[in-house]
C-alpha cells in the first residue's frame, strides 16, 4: 500500500485550495480528479464581488474573506510563477432611473464598496447611454485557467494526482483510515462539486443544483481594465476574448447551453454595446449550490475519516482560500471552523444515514 495523510476528491478551486494549504503543511496528498471541461469551477467568471443583489448589498462575511483570498492567491500565483489575481473593479452601467436611485440610496448609507458615480462621457465610443454609472471597489478577477492548470502541472510532478473518476466501490471507509485502491489515507475529503450530490455520505445535505450559462465573445476595442455590468456581466476572460453572463437557474431541463440564453445576451448586447462581437462559444455548468446559501465544511459526525469541502455555489472565488486555510486547521491543530459554514450545523440530518 501506499501511504499518505488525505485523498482529496476533486480538483476544482476547492480541492487545489485545500491541497495546496495541506502540502505546505507537510502533508502527503493524493488528489483524485477526473478532468472535465464543464466544471463550475472551470466555467466561472473568476470575479470577487463584495457586494451582491438588486439591494447592493455586502457579501457575507466579505470583510474577512477578500483581503484573505487576495493574499492567497497571491501566494500561490508567486509559487506557480503566473499572476493569478487583479484588481478589476465593476462598473455598473443602472438601467433604469430606479437602479439609479437604488444605487445612490446604498451609497448614502455606509456601503464602504460603492464609489461616487463615473463620468458616463469617457464611456460614449463603447456604449449606449444609460442612467449614470456606478463603481464597486475594489473588485477581484482570479486567473481561474491558470490557477486549476498551473497546480494540476505541481501535483502531477508531485505524484500527487490520480486522475481519474473517483468510484466508491473501489473505497473502503474505516474508523481511522481510508483505502482506496493501493493508497492508504488517515481521511478522504470531498471537495467533488455537483458529484457530491449523489455522495452517499452526504447527500442529505441540503443541496440545490443551479445552473448558470456564460457567453464568450470577441470584442475588439473594449478596454480590459474593468468589468462591464447592466443586468449581465462582461469580464475580460483569457485569450483576450470576454466572458458574458450569468444566469442563476434553478429549474432546468438539462445541463446544456440553450438557445434562450444566447438570443437573450444578444439582445442585451445589441442595445447596450456600441462596438461589434463576435460569439466564440457558449458553456453551461451546474453550481453546487445549497439552500442554506452557506459552504459545507468538516468532518462528518459518524464517520470522523470523511469530510467535505462544497455547496460554495457562485462565491467559491471568494470562499475556497479562506476555507481550505480554516479545513486545513481543523485537520492539523483541531481547530474549530466557523459555525455558520461547518457541517456540524447539520448533525442530526447526517446522522440519519
Amino acid at each position: 500500500m501506499i501511504k499518505v495523510d488525505y485523498i482529496i476528491v476533486g480538483q476544482g478551486i476547492s480541492g487545489s485550495f485545500l491541497s495546496w494549504n495541506l502540502i505546505k503543511a507537510g502533508k502527503q496528498v493524493l488528489v483524485i480528479d477526473q478532468s472535465t471541461t464543464n466544471s463550475a469551477s472551470k466555467v466561472a467568471s473568476g470575479v470577487i464581488n463584495p457586494v451582491t443583489g438588486r439591494r447592493i448589498v455586502q457579501t457575507w462575511e466579505i470583510e474577512t474573506l477578500m483581503p484573505f483570498a487576495v493574499e492567497a492567491y497571491t501566494q500561490l500565483g508567486d509559487e506557480l510563477g503566473s499572476p493569478l489575481i487583479n484588481q478589476c473593479n465593476i462598473l455598473d452601467f443602472h438601467a433604469t432611473p430606479q437602479m439609479k436611485l437604488a444605487f445612490d440610496d446604498r451609497l448614502a448609507n455606509d456601503n464602504i464598496y460603492l464609489r461616487k458615480p463615473v463620468n458616463p462621457d469617457q464611456w460614449n465610443n463603447y456604449f449606449h447611454p444609460s442612467f449614470g454609472i456606478g463603481e464597486i471597489d475594489p473588485c477581484w478577477l482570479v486567473d481561474i485557467h491558470a490557477l486549476l492548470n498551473g497546480w494540476r502541472k505541481k501535483l502531477a510532478e508531485n505524484r500527487s494526482l490520480l486522475e481519474e473518476k473517483f468510484e466508491f466501490a473501489n473505497c473502503i471507509i474505516g474508523a481511522d483510515h481510508v483505502e482506496y485502491h493501493n493508497y492508504l489515507a488517515q481521511k478522504i475529503i470531498f471537495c467533488d462539486g455537483v458529484e457530491g450530490f449523489e455522495n452517499p455520505y452526504f447527500q442529505a445535505l441540503p443541496f440545490s443544483a443551479n445552473k448558470g450559462e456564460a457567453i464568450i465573445a470577441a470584442i475588439p476595442g473594449l478596454p480590459k481594465n474593468n468589468i462591464f455590468k447592466q443586468g449581465i456581466s462582461i469580464v475580460p476572460w483569457r485569450d483576450g476574448l470576454f466572458w458574458i453572463g450569468s444566469t442563476y437557474e434553478w429549474n432546468f431541463i438539462n445541463t446544456e447551453p440553450t438557445e434562450a440564453f444566447k438570443l437573450k445576451v444578444e439582445q442585451q448586447l445589441t442595445e447596450w454595446l456600441k462596438l461589434p462581437y463576435t460569439i466564440v462559444d457558449h458553456l453551461a455548468s451546474i453550481r453546487p449550490a445549497n439552500l442554506e446559501r452557506r459552504p459545507f465544511i468538516g468532518l462528518h459526525p459518524i464517520y470522523q475519516s470523511v469530510g467535505i469541502m462544497n455547496g460554495m455555489g457562485t462565491k467559491g472565488c471568494s470562499l475556497a482560500p479562506f476555507f481550505a486555510d480554516a479545513f486545513t486547521k481543523l485537520l492539523l491543530e483541531n481547530k474549530s471552523i466557523p459555525p455558520l459554514a461547518d457541517v456540524r450545523r447539520l448533525n442530526k440530518i447526517l446522522s440519519r444515514n
